[in-house]
């Protein structure tokens, strides 16, 4: 059960920060613009195009704890949502400090991991450097769905083969070392599935990102019996937490319009 913070004002004296660059994003910003509330849409500037939204839009980092306290005070915003991806651990511990200090209500629009069903071959690790240390030691060919921020250490341990789907063209890859695929989601399981098969994948390796958009990989991967490497999802300190639109509506003391 979540507090209703917008309820004993009026919607026109809501001013929303929406931390945003995922799917569950761009549809509360769309919910949003429709209700006609007052918010700013924040993409954290990774992504070279990112998604157009219905909202003002604000493009790349606040400068830590204090900026981010700064912007919230100078803008006014009278509540936070996040919702950026659940590896954004940064930005959200962030978002959790410079909301106390201001005194301003934050929620966590969050998407539920996924987990593990029967024909799983799922080995959960903690982070990065887990996930590299999990792969076999002889050759392989690995499907590295953990988007461009981390892929340096996989890229030097030359004996493996590696298939890259990334939004932005950051790197070629020689065809001896691997493919890189530009797309942007949700993917479907008969895509994902050709994918795999068309380049020989051995291994996946996946953060726990949960939600639909990117799920079609773990199902494929299932229907193939594939190994797939899970990075579990990064500590953020303890905040009020939904996983849908709506209940981000009825918080603010929007729903229903």
């Amino acid at each position: 059960m979540i507090d209703n913070h917008g309820s004993d004002m009026a919607r026109g004296s809501l001013r929303v920060l929406l931390l945003g660059g995922t799917t569950e994003a761009s549809r509360l910003a769309q919910a949003l613009a429709q209700a006609g509330v007052d918010a700013v849409f924040s993409y954290a500037g990774r992504t070279d195009a990112p998604v157009a939204q219905p909202l003002p839009t604000r493009v790349g980092g606040f400068g830590g704890v204090a900026g981010l306290q700064a912007y919230l005070q100078a803008e006014r915003i009278t509540h936070v949502v996040d919702a950026t991806h659940p590896f954004a651990a940064q930005m959200s511990s962030n978002a959790v400090q410079a909301c106390a200090a201001a005194g301003v209500p934050l929620l966590a629009l969050e998407r539920p991991a996924w987990q593990a069903q029967a024909g799983d071959v799922w080995t959960h690790v903690a982070d990065i450097s887990a996930a590299l240390q999990a792969l076999p030691a002889e050759p392989a060919r690995v499907f590295l769905a953990i988007g461009k921020q981390n892929l340096a250490p996989f890229l030097a341990c030359t004996q493996h083969w590696y298939l890259l789907r990334l939004v932005d063209p950051v790197m070629d890859l020689p065809a001896t070392r691997g493919h890189v695929v530009l797309d942007r989601g949700p993917f479907t399981l008969e895509g994902d599935r050709a994918l795999l098969q068309a380049h020989g994948i051995t291994h996946i390796v996946s953060k726990n990102s949960g939600g639909a958009g990117a799920e079609a990989k773990l199902t494929a991967a299932r229907e193939l019996g594939l190994p797939v490497i899970l990075i579990d999802r990064p500590y953020i300190p303890g905040r009020t937490t939904v996983g849908s639109v709506p209940e981000v509506l009825h918080w603010l003391g929007v729903a229903g319009h």
